[in-house]
């Protein structure tokens, strides 16, 4: 059976302020909650992903809106990943973590769709990962000429229309993945 891990892309405070609404967030929330308390009860890794942005004036480690998601369920067993970039792999330990873990398959969520969620898709995909992005599961803001909405149903469609590398890539719900998960 293939080793999953469930991945939480900056679901932080300083991303869900009223100056920065996102799509459905009580929603979005909800439902990796869902899927986190799943993964917990396979004895599968959650793993919340949190932009340190030390010494640039913005999402500083330690300060609230470095912080995850009043709202979000993390737990002490849960693994917490600082990331540098757009892109969680980069110059951060996720790699080596699920590495250690044995993980081929990545569950993915978190804010935003069309940056820090696509570019570790990307990023996942040259490294051969499995990966099941959860439609209904990450969520962004307005965008000029797009709704939030529109953002996140194009990047669905692009990552349904993807052509991997050795790893697989799929688009899910909630309810599909929970209804399948192992």
């Amino acid at each position: 059976m293939t080793k999953k891990a469930l991945i939480v892309i900056d679901m932080q405070k300083g991303s869900f302020t009223p100056q920065t609404p996102r799509y459905d967030t009580d929603g979005v929330v909800y439902r990796i909650n869902q899927l986190a308390e799943q993964f917990r009860k396979l004895n599968s890794p959650v793993i919340y992903v949190q932009h340190d942005g030390t010494g640039s004036g913005e999402f500083e480690k330690g300060t609230t809106e470095w912080e995850n998601l009043d709202e979000l369920e993390v737990r002490s067993s849960d693994i917490i990943i600082d990331k540098y970039a757009n892109d969680v792999f980069y110059q951060s330990d996720i790699q080596g973590k699920l590495s250690d873990l044995g993980i081929e398959e990545l569950v993915i969520t978190g804010c935003a769709t069309d940056f820090c969620v696509e570019s570790s898709i990307q990023s996942a995909l040259t490294k051969d990962y499995s990966i099941t992005v959860v439609e209904d599961g990450h969520t962004t803001g307005d965008r000029p000429g797009l709704s939030a909405k529109q953002v996140i149903d194009h990047y669905n469609w692009v990552w349904k229309n993807m052509i991997p590398t050795k790893g697989t890539i799929v688009v899910k719900n909630t309810a599909q993945i929970l209804e399948n998960i192992q």
